[in-house]
């Protein structure tokens, strides 16, 4: 296949991701992008002041971790999903604490997906089956910078674009049997509903491969910087002292269809939001994964998606 027709196949496959060329059930879920309504007053610290309840569908409920005890009940889901059934590699103190923990989660938010129709746990708590982890600019400046920035060079990014408020998200976990649409779902409508409440332009984070062989990876790694790589005024590279090049083949030696096959579902969800990829990925060792940086400008989110699939939010309205 010729260079520009290989481009045109990737570019046909890439659209296949967007909204509107997705199924019936697919657009529905969408709708999550339109948010909650913003409560009226300031907005407020780390523990906000809205309720931490920031949607509902069915038995499940997004809503903001309340207190240490409920950040703890985060830590201990992430240790399950990335240390018990994963390939993290825990030191003496997590086995011990049997959490997966660091500074950043003093200084963070922390979305749950908690399911009230699954059966309580010793403490009649009923369980959390997903999470994420938010930090937004102001905070993360206040505290040392973001997480990210261990592993990216995100500074110039962040002062190119200094009249914007960034927001990181990271430490995404579900459990498998909740790895469907609807749990999905939730954990996107809070981050929507949150990003609109603190009055946040762009997110950033890593995004991971199973497995620290890029030679193993290569044709996905070498896809992504092919065909989702970030435009200059978006673009952050990994560090020189961790990057690893992910143009490892050929343009034209891509098989497109085969390589969006490989990308992790997180990924190719970033992707359908229209996010850009960074420049270059990051061994992580400590979590058996190869990351690479996810940059989504709220902008291009709301002008793909809010429009083309506003709808009805009372649905997920607590």
């Amino acid at each position: 296949m010729h260079g520009d027709q290989l481009a045109r196949s990737a570019q046909r496959l890439i659209q296949m991701l967007r909204p509107e060329n997705v199924g019936t059930a697919a657009q529905t879920a969408m709708t999550w992008f339109k948010p909650l309504p913003a409560p009226s007053g300031a907005i407020g610290p780390r523990f906000p002041i809205f309720p931490a309840t920031l949607g509902r569908l069915g038995a499940l409920e997004v809503r903001l971790a309340e207190g240490k005890r409920e950040v703890k009940r985060a830590q201990k889901l992430r240790y399950r999903v990335f240390y018990r059934d994963g390939t993290a590699i825990a030191d003496a103190a997590t086995l011990l604490a049997r959490r997966d923990k660091d500074a950043f989660d003093k200084i963070c938010d922390h979305l749950l997906v908690i399911d009230h129709a699954a059966k309580p746990s010793m403490s009649g708590k009923q369980p959390v089956v997903g999470t994420y982890r938010l930090l937004r600019q102001d905070v993360a400046e206040d505290h040392g910078g973001f997480y990210t920035g261990d592993e990216f060079d995100i500074a110039g990014l962040i002062d190119r674009h200094a009249d914007l408020r960034f927001l990181e998200l990271g430490r995404s976990c579900v459990l498998p049997p909740y790895r469907g649409k609807r749990t999905v779902e939730l954990l996107w409508h809070g981050i929507w509903s949150y990003v609109r409440q603190h009055r946040l332009d762009v997110m950033i984070g890593c995004a991971s491969f199973e497995g620290t062989d890029p030679d193993r990876l290569a044709l996905p790694l070498s896809f992504l910087h092919h065909y989702a790589q970030a435009p200059e005024a978006w673009r952050a590279a990994a560090h020189p002292s961790r990057r690893v090049e992910m143009n490892r083949m050929a343009r034209e030696a891509i098989s497109p269809k085969a390589a969006l096959h490989e990308l992790p579902p997180l990924i190719k969800g970033y992707l359908r939001l229209g996010a850009y990829i960074g420049d270059g990925a990051v061994i992580d060792h400590q979590f058996g994964t190869t990351d690479v940086l996810i940059v989504m400008p709220v902008a291009a989110i709301s002008a793909r998606y809010i429009e083309h699939f506003g709808g009805d939010t009372s649905r997920h309205a607590a």
